[in-house]
């Protein structure tokens, strides 16, 4: 059963999700070259502390950081480490945080500097597709019309969407129903409904689909090593269609 949100619910997850949101910005304006995943680590905790809440990640079945950092071919799950940033890669962050109860989770991939045509184009397919599957994230939908719409933006676009990893839905719990896969035909699963709160997050690779997980039991890679983005919001079903919880007000 997909677990419907209150009011008051939705309230305090949305606070978890600004938090997440700011977090991301500030980030963003620190990714350059030579600084390590380390530093971006750091730098989320110490911007948690300020605000006087909880990242989600940390110990989360056993992860050992507080962000997931993952660059070039790593899909998600990377672990900050003393690597250090080049200009041309790109790197992926993913960010969760806990307050008062309950859970925001987000991630964006950015270029180091000057990146490839062909990486920005990934990127750029990428952060589409999220927006995509965001779309039909609307009451009376099937589920998989998400799915659907989120394959058939990254396809088009010559790319391919990772099989072995899905969105989620999201509150008292960081993962909770339903799982969301990024490819699928349409009007499949459960009708969706106002109250849900779903995390939708279309991890896409430059070549194969297929994956692996490297030695330290964490991180996801591509298997033929291509580049990997990944982008993830939070939102919302509503009576007026989706609302983006992890995003700034403008």
């Amino acid at each position: 059963m997909i677990p419907l949100k209150s009011k008051q619910e939705i309230t305090e997850i949305e606070k978890a999700c600004k938090i997440v949101a700011e977090i991301q910005e500030e980030l963003k304006k620190v990714i350059k070259p030579g600084i390590t995943t380390n530093y971006l680590n750091d730098a989320a905790e110490r911007t948690v502390i300020k605000k006087k809440v909880k990242l989600a990640f940390k110990g989360y079945r056993g992860f050992p950081e507080s962000i997931c950092t993952s660059v070039n071919d790593e899909i998600v799950h990377g672990i900050p480490s003393p690597r250090i940033l080049k200009a041309g890669d790109i790197v992926s962050v993913d960010i969760g945080i806990f307050n008062n109860g309950y859970y925001g989770d987000g991630a964006f991939t950015v270029g180091v500097n000057e990146i490839s045509s062909a990486a920005d184009k990934l990127v750029r397919v990428t952060e589409k597709a999220l927006y995509c599957g965001i779309e039909e994230a609307r009451r009376g939908n099937r589920l998989s019309n998400i799915s659907h719409a989120i394959q058939m933006c990254v396809e088009s676009a010559g790319f391919s969407v990772v099989r072995d990893l899905v969105g989620h839905g999201i509150g008292r719990n960081l993962h909770e129903e339903p799982q969301i896969p990024n490819f699928g035909p349409p009007n499949r699963g459960p009708c969706l409904k106002e109250g849900m709160v779903i995390a939708i997050e279309p991890m896409v690779c430059q070549g194969n689909w297929q994956v692996e997980i490297l030695n330290n039991g964490w991180t996801v890679v591509t298997k033929d090593h291509s580049l990997s983005a990944h982008f993830e919001h939070t939102i919302v079903i509503t009576s007026k269609g989706p609302r983006i919880l992890t995003k700034l007000d403008t």
